[in-house]
């Protein structure tokens, strides 16, 4: 049976899995962040032994892991299909309600708890490009979870059609579904041995077409300024505010360039994204982002240079500059084999498309693992709006990842 003759399963799964809360938390130490991230984790473990896959299992630190035996007496080299269970702490994953809109036609898609939030394709113009399609949205009160539960749902119907199909010929492949990748820490205990793959994708993208091969390099810089304490009724001559330091130096970042808000395609950014403190100590929290990977560098020296000014015109106060590296660019490790991004732009071929090699403003666990020996392009799920109650999944796109992924399970076979 051709895969254009499948049932798919994809949007009856995700339907079911976006109503499980996996909200992860960036204020947690434990790992995985929320133990609810593991309700879903282990529905899908009882899915996929249902499905045959008989040694689906869920570790402590909230991984799954499973294979898709080989079909093929080749010597083929195993390859892993990863997505992510957790939904971003930017918006309310609790009590998601999704709804179906069937054959969308182009018109503002009102959500029915909150129809103050509106869908339109003047805001989301890749809508445009989906007229037709069924279109699945959350109800208006929390986002959808398409990021990633809609790379979840594609893999989960992979492996139904692989296992019901075993004519189609491919290697060993290896399932990974990864807690916490949206706080940043979807990688950090992942069993590379127990893994065993070679090669990998991420299933974490955006548009129908999309192929990204490249992504930020980031890290995060932390600077705390500590200022001397008094009582305000005797503070003269001897209190130094570590707030008023701290502000000072927020105040004094670029409103015009360097930051989020106006910078685009590969331009790189310097990001305040917490700030908390008293009068004796207060902390600025930033994400550092750039392409190339040597201008963290000088960003941070930039930084450092802005926060040493601002604790100048507060004598007293003392800083302390801390830089935490979080992932790098993906490029680095994939140009090295580019056999792996071909084999994924011959496989959107084969479906219909042609790859539209996009670079991610931005990171996926593709992007960690890609360093830690596992070379891992995103592929595309259809999940738009993302981190937001305006979050919304085309089907069909989700089905057209699904094709995607067999014909690149078979590419793999057919040039070992």
């Amino acid at each position: 049976m051709s895969i254009a003759d499948y049932k798919h399963t994809a949007a009856a799964r995700f339907m079911r899995y976006v109503q499980i809360d996996t909200q992860s938390d960036p204020n947690s130490d434990t790992q995985p962040t929320t133990e609810k991230q593991k309700d879903l984790s282990r529905i899908l473990v009882e899915e996929l032994k249902q499905i045959g896959i008989a040694d689906a299992e869920l570790d402590e630190y909230g991984y799954v892991y499973a294979t898709i035996p080989a079909t093929t007496d080749k010597q083929v080299p195993v390859i892993c299909y990863c997505a992510h269970v957790d939904t971003a702490p930017d918006c309310s994953g609790k009590n998601v309600k999704p709804i179906l809109h069937m054959q969308y036609t182009g018109q503002d898609i009102v959500l029915p708890d909150d129809p103050t939030v509106v869908i339109s394709t003047k805001n989301h113009p890749y809508l445009k490009e989906r007229i037709g399609d069924d279109i699945i949205t959350a109800s208006g009160t929390t986002l959808l979870g398409a990021d990633d539960k809609a790379g979840v749902a594609v893999i989960m119907d992979l492996a139904a059609y692989l296992i019901e199909h075993p004519e189609i010929k491919h290697g060993k492949i290896r399932i990974l579904f990864t807690p916490d990748e949206e706080v940043g820490r979807g990688v950090n205990k992942v069993d590379m041995k127990k893994l065993g793959a070679e090669f990998g994708y991420t299933l974490d993208g955006g548009e129908r077409g999309h192929l990204e091969g490249e992504s930020f390099s980031a890290d995060a810089a932390i600077v705390v300024f500590n200022g001397i304490s008094a009582h305000p009724g005797y503070a003269k001559g001897k209190m130094v505010s570590a707030i008023k330091a701290a502000s000072a130096f927020v105040h004094s970042l670029p409103r015009n360039e360097w930051c989020p808000e106006v910078t685009e395609g590969m331009e790189g950014f310097v990001h305040p994204v917490s700030i908390e403190g008293t009068l004796e100590k207060a902390t600025v929290t930033f994400i550092v982002r750039d392409f190339d990977t040597a201008m963290l560098a000088t960003h941070e020296q930039r930084l450092r240079e802005l926060a040493e000014q601002a604790a100048r015109e507060f004598p007293g106060v003392q800083i302390e500059f801390t830089i935490k590296e979080q992932y790098r660019n993906m490029r680095e490790m994939l140009d090295k084999v580019p056999h792996v991004m071909a084999y994924a732009e011959e496989a959107y071929a084969r479906a219909g498309m042609t790859a539209a090699k996009i670079s991610i403003r931005g990171g996926t666990d593709g992007s960690r693992l890609s360093f830690m020996g596992l070379p891992c392009p995103n592929i595309f799920t259809g999940e738009m709006g993302i981190h937001s109650k305006q979050e919304y999944v085309s089907v069909q796109d989700m089905e057209k990842a699904v094709e995607t992924l067999v014909h690149l399970s078979q590419v793999w076979e057919e040039h070992s």
